[in-house]
């Protein structure tokens, strides 16, 4: 994790101020072809696409949504991914019903996706004002492979609600609990989560057949 703070251009931290629902990053950033690091980059062990999606509450949640889902742009190096981060608008500062994802490269962030229709996620409810910070803590450990569970993270994602915001890591295979417990505990550790925080573990099956069916009690992170 070092070589991203290290590589961390400072001179581009400021943030554009733009509206998301008609650009999210500067400059061209849907082309959509393979990505690779210069000479001289710290290449990532994996691609990651950057991806937003953003939908009207009242309208179903499966509603067009591939078409609703936009690819914004894929890194390849530490230094590509800081060039293009510090031009994305923050999710702290994202109105509506919004969401980041970031995905290694060829993985769409849906449930029906080939790597993903085994597996599930983590979930993690935040109070409002914590999106920002946590959503860095998290892609910073994915990108820097902090997981330790191979090719199981899928991407993560940062869901920006009106009451509260969520986070969640996807992985590959969820009925593998040795994996699920190493991300869980992983987490626990990189975003410093108090011990009583609630974490949910969902199989995409779950999210596919009760998302809209049923409600939790949950104890948000506050710190």
């Amino acid at each position: 994790m070092n070589q991203f703070e290290h590589l961390k251009d400072e001179e581009n931290v400021e943030h554009e101020e733009q509206n998301c629902d008609t650009d999210c990053s500067v400059g061209n950033n849907n082309r959509r072809k393979l990505v690779s690091s210069a000479a001289g980059e710290h290449p990532l062990q994996y691609n990651y696409t950057f991806w937003y999606s953003r939908r009207t509450p009242s309208r179903p949640a499966n509603t067009n949504y591939e078409q609703n889902i936009r690819q914004i742009g894929t890194v390849a190096s530490v230094e590509q991914f800081w060039k293009f981060y510090s031009h994305l608008v923050r999710p702290g500062d994202l109105t509506g019903h919004s969401d980041f994802h970031l995905f290694k490269e060829g993985i769409k962030p849906m449930w029906e996706d080939e790597a993903n229709k085994s597996g599930g996620k983590w979930i993690i409810r935040l109070r409002k004002g914590l999106a920002s910070r946590f959503w860095e803590n998290i892609i910073l450990a994915m990108l820097g492979e902090q997981f330790m569970v191979g090719e199981e993270v899928c991407g993560a994602v940062v869901s920006i609600r009106f009451q509260e915001d969520i986070l969640s890591i996807w992985n590959k295979t969820a009925s593998d609990q040795v994996t699920t417990s190493r991300i869980r505990d992983t987490l626990r550790r990189v975003l410093n989560l108090p011990p009583n925080t609630i974490m949910e573990y969902k199989t995409h099956n779950d999210s596919l057949k009760y998302s809209h069916n049923h409600t939790h009690s949950h104890m948000y992170v506050h710190s």
